[in-house]
């Protein structure tokens, strides 16, 4: 009987998980709308933990009546989450104060470091509508799913839709600003002894700037395509060079290369040609290659290996190819393009620093 009760438990437990999974879009959701409203923001602009009437009343002049009975709703799953506290406000009324937590204190747009940005882009409908061709990507073999979602992949669709290209620029100016503060923070020693780096794929050359800025003897040269780097400003110690990673002369010549989330947008073959073109950039002895990206612990228990295996996911619905590796595919891949040498350095972010030798 004792066996039979413990199987039902078993059981029972499964339905709950599925359950559980089958609606967790509803958890970003409700992380969506309080961004949108500025839930954090308003909380943080006060100061202190608010009533629902009174985040409400700093809504903007286009919401005269807002619904609390819907917000309280929301604002109560999002407390289960631990986005928001609640506690009672200690009065006769019987309302509650939601204050801040860790968490949402990197929902204020209006912060240094926030992923606000990310949040709006990443539950944005179109951007979700790849989602939901991942069957089709299994069961035809291709997969980008954001092709078939619309017929043509995400660069092309940002390039026709300048809307949809100043929502993925914000989201991806956020998480480089956070990134770079943890590499600058956990590389230590990582850049001395190098004269010149080029910032590979480095978009409008603000991640290179920052290094350089930290590293002022460094020459820093912003590497990406002449139309992306014919828009980028001026930074001291910089300079912008125009041209393509896929061909082989087209790489100044320098003592390391730094690339921060390129490669995860690409399929392994077009991984190894970028690498082999970087390793023909470099000295042979002294050179390296510094790669910011994930790395993927299917088994681990760290603050970010459940994120990473979702990341992998997301390169499924964003991404030509794009994945995100373990060590053992890293380790593959940069071997095939010349590097038989590689360090993984853990930094306080979802990406780690690879460091990659040619000899």
């Amino acid at each position: 009987m004792e066996a039979v009760t413990e199987l039902d438990e078993a059981s029972l437990r499964g339905q709950a998980d599925v359950w559980k999974y089958m609606l967790r879009f509803a958890d970003s959701m409700a992380l969506k709308s309080a961004v949108e409203l500025r839930i954090p923001d308003i909380i943080h602009s006060h100061d202190h933990a608010l009533t629902l009437s009174e985040i409400t009343c700093s809504f903007d002049s286009a919401s005269p009546s807002p619904d609390i009975t819907c917000l309280s709703r929301i604002m109560r799953l999002l407390v289960r989450r631990n986005i928001f506290t609640a506690q009672p406000d200690g009065g006769d009324s019987g309302e509650t104060l939601y204050g801040l937590t860790h968490s949402s204190r990197w929902l204020l747009h209006d912060s240094e470091f926030t992923l606000a940005p990310m949040v709006l882009m990443e539950t944005n409908s179109t951007l979700m509508e790849p989602w939901h061709c991942f069957s089709q990507c299994v069961k035809q073999g291709t997969p980008c799913a954001f092709e078939k979602a619309h017929g043509r992949d995400i660069w092309q669709f940002f390039s026709e839709k300048p809307e949809f290209n100043r929502l993925f620029n914000d989201g991806m100016s956020c998480t480089a600003k956070i990134t770079m503060k943890a590499m600058l923070t956990g590389y230590k020693g990582g850049f001395d002894n190098v004269a010149t780096l080029v910032d590979v794929g480095g978009g409008t050359g603000s991640a290179v700037a920052e290094i350089v800025k930290l590293y002022p003897s460094i020459k820093g040269i912003n590497f990406d395509l002449p139309h992306v780097v014919a828009i980028a400003p001026e930074y001291h110690g910089v300079s912008h060079v125009g041209g393509d990673m896929f061909d082989g002369g087209n790489i100044p010549n320098t003592d390391a290369i730094f690339m921060k989330w390129i490669m995860h947008d690409w399929s392994d073959n077009d991984c190894v040609k970028i690498l082999k073109n970087c390793r023909k950039a470099i000295p042979e002895r002294s050179g390296k290659v510094i790669i910011v990206d994930v790395v993927l612990e299917p088994n681990g228990d760290g603050m970010f290996d459940d994120t990473g295996l979702v990341f992998d996911l997301l390169m499924i619905a964003h991404a030509s190819g794009g994945k995100e590796r373990t060590e053992s595919e890293w380790k593959k891949m940069l071997e095939l393009a010349g590097f038989p040498r590689y360090k993984i350095i853990k930094i306080p972010a979802l990406s780690s620093i690879i460091e990659a030798y040619p000899v």
